[in-house]
């Protein structure tokens, strides 16, 4: 069973729903990035201090900033983790591999949540969100292509991706995921 996961995918392609219902039935460790921040500012660490500066100047979070929290947290656990919305650029990519390497827990596949871009938007749209309008949501789709795609040929390239249709019902996906995971 393999115990390091990542999951890569467009905004709302499920991403989020399908690592927690794995780390439910699995007991892996959920790390979802947001939340790993937002728990950091809970918690007023130092590094949340620092997050929390950053966010009120409206500013992104920077790449080693997210890569030290995303360790601090690997290191916890060796039960088995899954990173959802992490690494989104080759940048991160490369970084979290040299610190995955040098804690001796590589990833073992990357799930790639594939849907068609009209199914998405229909599917962000229903979901209702407030900053979720056409517009909004095709500017964040588009971003996603620019920088997160070329992910999709890195973990490729390194024989870790799976394909995974993620134009179906919540179970026809989890079953397919878990299949591959043996």
């Amino acid at each position: 069973m393999k115990k390091q996961l990542l999951f890569l995918g467009a905004p709302g392609a499920g991403k989020g729903t399908q690592a927690e219902l794995l780390s439910q039935t699995y007991s892996y460790l959920h790390l979802s990035t947001g939340e790993l921040l937002r728990k950091e500012i809970e918690m007023n660490t130092i590094l949340g201090k620092e997050v929390k500066a950053i966010m009120n100047r409206g500013e992104l979070v920077s790449d080693e900033l997210v890569l030290k929290i995303v360790r601090q947290n690997l290191n916890k656990d060796n039960k088995g983790w899954i990173l959802d919305g992490y690494p989104r650029n080759l940048s991160q990519a490369n970084s979290l591999n040299e610190v995955l390497i040098e804690i001796n827990q590589p990833l073992e596949v990357v799930f790639y949540l594939d849907i068609p871009e009209e199914v998405l938007i229909k599917r962000l749209l229903l979901r209702g969100r407030k900053d979720d309008n056409e517009e909004t949501i095709r500017t964040r789709v588009n971003i996603y292509k620019k920088t997160t795609e070329p992910l999709i040929q890195y973990f490729k390239d390194l024989s870790l991706l799976e394909y995974i249709n993620a134009d179906r019902d919540l179970k026809s996906i989890s079953a397919e995921i878990k299949q591959k995971m043996a």
